[in-house]
Parts: C-alpha cells; structure tokens; sequence
C-alpha cells in the first residue's frame, strides 16, 4: 500500500492487486480486445456523504463491488456515468480527448438525479491515478484505445423513497477496446422507431443516467428484428422530428464539394448533448463546411435522401466516433442515403478527428489533455 496523486485534499491510496495479468498475458489480450469485454487490473474508487463530502479515495483490485441488497440505487435507479477513451499517441504518451467536457457533463448529469458534483480535479485525478497503474493497458494498434468508464450510484440502504441517498460511490473502470461496430468504419441500417419514445421535454434525455439506456433495449431489440444495427429515436410529442440514434447525436449532410452544409438535431432537453457532437459543430466549419442545429423530420429526411439533395448521414459518439449511415427502415419502408458507401464529408470529419484524438494533428484548440506515468 502508498500514496498517490493527492487533488482536492484527498491522497489516493494505492492498493495494487496481487494477480495483475503478467506482460504476456494482457498483449494476448490486447491482439483482440473487442468492445468492453474485458477489464484492466485495478479500478478506482471514492466515497462520498452528505457529513464528510467525498473521502477514501483510492486505486484497488478490479473486482466486485458489494452492496446491500436494500442499496437504494438497486431500487431508484440512482446513477449516473461518462464514457471516454485514452490514447497511446506516436511518442508513447498517453492522453485523453476533451475529458474535462466529461468531467462538466458528468456533473450536470449528476445535478439532475440529485446527486452531488465530483470536483473536476478529482475526476482527472481518478484518471492519472489508473493510468499511472494501468497505462500500459492502451493498445498500441489502429482504432483501438482504453475506454475509460465512469460511474456514480446511490449507496444508502433502506427502502424509503422520500429523498435522494445521503451516500454515493464513485468508480472508474477501464477495458481496452477496438472499434465499437464490428467492421471498422462500416455503414450501419437503422431503424425509425415510432413505437417507443426515449426522453420527454423535462425528463432525463439530457443526462448521462442508465435508465435511459434500459428504456432503449425494447426499441433496440425491435430494430434487430427488422434487420437493423441501430434505432433511431423521434420526438416524444409528434414523433416525427429526428433527435438521435441509440447512443450517439446524428449529422445530415446535404449537397457536395464547396455547397455541402451540415445539420445536427438542436439540443431540446432531450437528447445528449455529446463531446464528439460539439467537437465537430466546432471543427467543420474550420474545414469550410457550413453546420447549424436545427430540426429535421422523418419526411424531410426521407425527401431529401429520395431527391439526392441530401447525400450523408453520419452518427458520432467517444465509442464509435463517427460511424456512416446508409439505410432507414421503418413501417413505411425504406430508403436509401446516397450510393450507401461512406460520404467523403463524413471520411474527412472523422480523419481530423481521429488525428486529434490520437495525437496525429496538431490541436489548436487545447482538446488534448495528456498524463504523465
């Protein structure tokens, strides 16, 4: 046992585990990680309570937690979770893309559930702690990376619903991954769903909080049925406006060359506002593509793919950073986008930000935040 990194008053303990996998073992591993399968050695944890504010920080042995079977969040669902990824750049270094935009959004999720803020620094302090043990789980070969996950949940016991835990658990796991679909940067079919509705003006959309992600599994698993790799989710209210597809934010691309604009679904309450999303509002119009938030409906989207006035349609998010969408299906049939091949637009959007991420391109904008080992 020794200390680490100490951020916000607090000293990471750090508690190595005993059955660490040997070099041989993790590049074994690491040849073909798939996608949050498999885990790193250690996980970070802290506590918190309403009379002592966050405590007992610390890196441990990756293993099972273990809770009371009246732990309030196996019950109210109080929890919430980011999702980001670090890199191993040319010079070995490692890195993260934008994770104090995480770190933001991970607070904001939390003052939705009622839950409390994590002080920025100790959120990055989780992550140098990990790294600092676990660095040498970031994969070396193209497209993959340590996806980083972080997580909150309400730790008190008792089957009382009156007010939210006096009591959480904050944990940072990592799993080495490769790409999130199957294929590498291969065009998906999605799936227009009518049925079922993902968030409501006031409700959680905006959040990072798994009932989101449970509410999604009977749309998703409809999707399957259809032969689709993704659902994509309408308006609560008239389901016909376009908000996201499962996880991640959507883009329209309409025209080409020197005329292509883009179009992203406006932030409403109701989706996710994602990283990826606002890195590229950001980015393309550096690159001289025009984009806007606006609104689109599922007629205006099957119009303008018909007429060929629309050309791309691209979903982004920290998991699949942007992944090509060639078909829609729904009950009224389908359609396709394009000539159903990755657009051009949609090819050069995600080399710069795959550059960025993995520290190819230069990063003018301060995105990059790299961790000593």
């Amino acid at each position: 046992m020794s200390n680490g990194t100490t951020t916000s008053g607090l000293t990471f303990d750090i508690r190595l585990s005993p059955r660490r996998r040997t070099p041989q073992e993790r590049e074994a591993i690491l040849e073909n990680p798939g996608f949050g399968r498999v885990f790193t050695d250690h996980m970070v944890t802290i506590r918190y309570s309403t009379e002592k504010g966050w405590y007992d920080a610390r890196l441990e042995p990756y293993g099972p937690l273990s809770l009371d079977p009246a732990t309030s969040v196996l019950h109210y669902a109080q929890e919430i979770f980011e999702g980001l990824k670090a890199y191993r750049h040319p010079d070995g270094t490692l890195a993260c893309f934008r994770p104090e935009a995480n770190a933001a959004r991970f607070n904001r999720s939390a003052a939705r559930m009622a839950m409390p803020d994590l002080p920025e620094d100790l959120f990055l302090g989780a992550i140098e702690t990990l790294l600092a043990h676990d660095g040498d789980w970031v994969p070396t070969r193209a497209d993959t990376s340590l996806y980083l996950r972080p997580f909150m949940i309400s730790t008190d016991v008792g089957l009382g619903v009156n007010n939210p835990s006096g009591t959480y658990l904050f944990v940072l796991i990592a799993s080495p991954s490769g790409a999130y679909f199957s294929g590498g940067v291969k065009p998906v079919t999605v799936w227009l769903c009518e049925d079922y509705t993902r968030a409501a003006r006031g409700g959680t959309g905006a959040a990072k909080f798994g009932g989101n992600y449970a509410a999604s599994f009977l749309a998703q698993s409809q999707a399957v049925e259809q032969g689709c790799d993704q659902v994509v989710w309408l308006d609560a209210v008239e389901h016909r406006w376009v908000e996201e597809m499962g996880g991640m934010n959507l883009f329209f691309v309409f025209g080409s060359g020197e005329n292509a604009r883009l179009l992203t679904p406006e932030l409403t309450g109701t989706l996710l506002p994602g990283i990826t999303r606002d890195s590229l509002l950001k980015l393309a119009p550096e690159l001289g593509l025009p984009v806007e938030e606006g609104r689109i409906s599922t007629d205006q989207w099957r119009e303008a793919a018909t007429s060929g006035e629309l050309t791309e349609v691209f979903a982004c998010g920290t998991a699949a950073v942007i992944t090509p969408v060639s078909h829609v299906k729904s009950g009224e049939g389908q359609f396709r986008i394009g000539d159903g091949t990755p657009g051009p637009i949609t090819m050069r959007l995600r080399e710069e930000l795959v550059g960025l991420q993995y520290g190819t391109r230069p990063d003018n904008h301060g995105w990059v935040r790299r961790f000593d080992r």
